[in-house]
């Protein structure tokens, strides 16, 4: 270690000299503002006009259930255009949220029926005295079993339910 006395001074000066006229005019502002009294240095507030707006697009459908994006332009009527046949959402209101309804009954039954179907084969593959018949017992049973676990799960329920729109 260097004791302190040994550090060259020189490298904790300041490389360019101090403006003593800009900080004098900082000083003196805020000397005047301490001497006012009456007034207190305060921020001000001021309001300013909202900005009008440029139009907002939004998603709808046309006349043929395609989609299609619309544009609400301020300076003419809100809305879709009446002329080319557009349905598109209510905008007083904003969009109404649509309501589906999941079925799953289909799936369900599917899988009812291979569990029902792999509980015959190994029934049978219980009673079954001839092993050639037994083997193709055996077969059909791991396809059945095989199709259980691909269809027996959330995923395959979700990508094979039936959606439909309430009113």
């Amino acid at each position: 270690m260097q004791p302190i006395s040994g550090i060259n001074s020189r490298a904790l000066n300041p490389l360019a000299p101090l403006d003593r006229k800009g900080s004098e005019d900082i000083k003196r502002d805020g000397e005047e503002a301490k001497k006012d009294p009456s007034k207190p240095v305060v921020d001000e507030y001021t309001p300013e006009k909202k900005p009008e707006s440029a139009g907002q697009y939004w998603m709808g459908r046309d006349k043929d259930g395609s989609p299609k994006i619309y544009f609400d332009d301020p300076k003419k009527s809100s809305g879709p255009d009446k002329d080319s046949g557009a349905e598109g959402p209510q905008r007083s209101g904003g969009r109404k949220p649509e309501t589906c309804i999941g079925n799953t009954d289909d799936v369900d039954r599917e899988i009812r029926q291979l569990k029902r179907k792999q509980e015959e084969l190994k029934q049978q593959l219980n009673f079954e005295q001839d092993p050639a018949k037994a083997e193709a017992l055996k077969k059909q049973l791991s396809q059945v079993e095989q199709e259980l676990r691909q269809k027996d799960n959330d995923t395959y329920r979700k990508a094979h339910s039936k959606f439909t729109q309430m009113a």
